[in-house]
């Protein structure tokens, strides 16, 4: 009897470990990514601003006037002088400083590896309308930019960055750096999905 008593004791501790549930795996989560994806989108929103805010180049242009009159007028190209340039502004300085808020998120999210899912939630939320926000602003941009390099000659619109070639280089300079801002956007959205994804599980 006290034969069978030791045996079940020696069977009862070599089964007790494996009847017990292992430990659950650690937390994959891409927060570091995230806050370094902010930070570069800080960097790429404040450049293209300054670029953009900077375009502005002044140039004599001929006129067809005879004497007394001028021959040459000094006309000046700036960013105010298009509404899509506006626009572009105005979305730059708004995802400039989305991302410098969602930096200091980033960061406490860091701090704490178990975020609320409602936080991701809205981080996906404002990452994509802020994503669409940038898209739409570097494509009106895109648009205005190709008309002043091209022209047009359906409807003749002149191009004019055979005179403004400066003024057309800051333009198309922001419009690539907006582009970049607005793939980090994407990205964004794709990463806090997946935080999400493993979160919920």
């Amino acid at each position: 009897m006290s034969s069978i008593d030791a045996s079940t004791t020696r069977d009862s501790g070599k089964t007790a470990p494996e009847s017990g549930h292992p430990p659950p795996p650690p937390l994959v989560n891409f927060f570091g990514v995230d806050f370094v994806l902010r930070l570069l989108l800080f960097a790429s929103t404040i450049s293209a601003l300054v670029v953009m805010v900077t375009s502005k180049q002044t140039k004599l242009i001929p006129t067809s006037l005879s004497p007394p009159f001028p021959a040459y007028v000094s006309r000046a190209a700036k960013f105010n002088h298009s509404p899509a340039f506006i626009y572009m502004v105005a979305a730059l300085v708004v995802t400039c400083f989305y991302s410098i808020i969602t930096m200091f998120t980033s960061a406490f999210v860091i701090s704490n590896p178990f975020p609320s899912t409602k936080m991701l939630f809205n981080m996906i939320l404002f990452d994509a309308l802020m994503a669409g926000i940038m898209a739409s602003a570097t494509g009106a941009t895109g648009g205005v930019a190709y008309i002043g390099l091209k022209g047009n000659s359906h409807v003749n619109w002149n191009k004019i960055c055979n005179v403004y070639d400066k003024f057309c280089r800051h333009i198309g300079a922001s419009a690539l750096v907006s582009l970049i801002a607005s793939i980090i956007l994407v990205i964004l959205v794709i990463v806090s999905s997946y935080s999400l994804y493993r979160r919920s599980r």
